[in-house]
């Protein structure tokens, strides 16, 4: 299985001939549209689709990602191998969630042109690098015939948590279609914090909301607090639009603390 992620949007060829090629290399490949609709050039956004979805796939499964504002420059393509999935990337960051929790990952420079288009654009890597190399891998092909071993990599900033025994502050990582505001707040850590009493979540100045089981939990319209089916903590309107009501957008903090307790939190213990 092949799975595509790209900014490529749906208006124009690109991604049929990405699938062109790959089929072109194995006609056998089983390719899954992961997302197109990532904004153009949205690293960051690129690397959550991608940290939340390739464990899903089967084992032997070749995720491709082409979020590549640095295309045609003297950035890498790399090729992660990692509990027997393989992935295609830029070296710009997009894998940085992937490669969070690897103390010694096998990366691989994507560099022997007998696995290329022989005619190779500097605007479009996607169709003439990465589709071609993706079809080797999914036939099989070993990643280290792809290129030399690569030791050093792009890593994004990503958000920290803090956190202490009454309270947790994260961030709004990802705005999703529904308007919902994706945090990094996770699920075990929401749970940890509950066993300690009633928990409130403060928002940008609005009342403190509840944590709810599901969307409909409150009227429509209302806003609410839940753990979303990515497993972290969500901030939603019930039949609405939590961007819009809320004017929430990405990077904005959510505090999460135990009833009473003071809404503090330490800036020296993170996770």
């Amino acid at each position: 299985m092949v799975t595509l992620l790209t900014d490529f949007g749906l208006e124009d060829e690109y991604v049929g001939l990405v699938k062109g090629v790959i089929l072109r290399v194995n006609p056998s490949a089983q390719i899954v549209d992961l997302c197109h609709e990532v904004p153009p050039g949205d690293v960051s956004k690129a690397n959550w689709l991608l940290r939340w979805s390739w464990g899903y796939s089967p084992g032997g499964t070749v995720h491709v990602v082409v979020v590549d504002p640095g295309v045609g420059s003297s950035r890498k393509i790399l090729c992660l191998d990692h509990q027997g999935h393989r992935f295609l990337a830029p070296d710009n960051g997009v894998l940085s969630s992937v490669l969070a929790g690897i103390s010694r990952p096998r990366l691989y420079a994507v560099a022997n042109r007998r696995y290329a288009l022989k005619t190779i654009s500097h605007t479009f890597h996607g169709r003439d690098l990465f589709a071609p190399a993706a079809g080797h891998l999914s036939r099989g092909l070993a990643p280290y015939r792809l290129g030399p071993r690569v030791t050093t990599f792009r890593r994004l900033a990503l958000p920290a948590v803090k956190k202490n025994a009454h309270a947790l502050e994260g961030r709004v990582i990802h705005l999703d279609r529904f308007g919902n505001a994706v945090t990094n707040l996770p699920a075990e850590e929401v749970k940890r914090l509950a066993r300690r009493g009633p928990l409130r979540v403060l928002v940008k100045g609005i009342r403190p909301l509840k944590i709810q089981s599901s969307y409909s939990s409150v009227s429509q319209g209302d806003p609410l607090a839940l753990v979303g089916s990515r497993d972290l903590l969500e901030i939603a309107v019930s039949r609405g639009s939590a961007h819009r009501k809320l004017r929430l957008q990405v990077g904005d903090p959510i505090l999460l603390v135990v009833q009473g307790s003071p809404p503090l939190v330490p800036s020296d213990e993170t996770t």
